[in-house]
């Protein structure tokens, strides 16, 4: 019998309190990938990935190199506004304490126990739309610096969609499905699930259906 201890690990109440600064890691960690915008303090902006995060932490890919102990903001897709200091920072990123009152690490508690049960659980990235049935499922999959690959819709829906297709962009990687912008969100066998940058419309995926 399957133990859901795992999916049950990671209540509110474990997440709580207001770690010292320096002392996140007191708060488990949990894995995703939400794309965000990072604010230097020079104010120069650069698109980032979060690929893990506590409510007192987080660790952050990104194209701009803060330094240790600078006051940084994050505006991440689904989590909103999230500022702190960086607290160490390696080849491929950085890690950054997050300054918060005790309501709003109560709040990223709650959203990141929702996100680790779900990866648990196997669920879809996105159940807040139902999937649509392609007729057509043929379209081709435009990266940043123009290539192209053709590929197979195998799932979609008005705010995503799963591709079956040779290449695996890294997570966070901005594409075109047909005319439709997007970003990679995660991989799997036969392709990756791409989360749309906006709500589409039936009319905007008509071609497909």
């Amino acid at each position: 019998m399957h133990s859901s201890q795992p999916a049950q690990a990671m209540r509110s109440n474990q997440f709580a309190g207001n770690a010292p600064r320096g002392d996140q890691r007191t708060f488990q960690r949990v894995p995703i990938n939400m794309q965000g915008r990072l604010m230097l303090a020079n104010y120069e902006e650069f698109e980032c990935l979060v690929t893990e995060m506590s409510p007192g932490d987080m660790y952050v890919i990104c194209a701009g190199r803060p330094r240790a102990d600078e006051r940084v903001i994050a505006y991440i897709d689904h989590l909103g506004r999230v500022e702190g200091h960086v607290v160490a920072v390696d080849g491929r990123g950085f890690s950054m304490s997050i300054n918060a009152t005790e309501r709003k690490r109560e709040k990223l508690a709650a959203q990141l126990t929702w996100l680790a049960n779900k990866h648990e659980l196997g669920l879809p990235e996105d159940r807040r739309h139902d999937r649509l049935t392609p007729r057509n499922t043929r379209s081709d999959l435009t990266l940043d610096d123009g290539t192209v690959y053709s590929c197979r819709i195998m799932d979609l829906s008005l705010s995503g969609a799963a591709v079956d297709v040779e290449v695996r962009p890294a997570l966070g990687t901005p594409v075109r499905l047909g005319n439709m912008r997007g970003r990679v969100v995660r991989h799997f066998m036969e392709g990756v699930a791409i989360e749309f940058l906006s709500l589409q419309s039936r009319e905007t995926l008509r071609e497909f259906l």
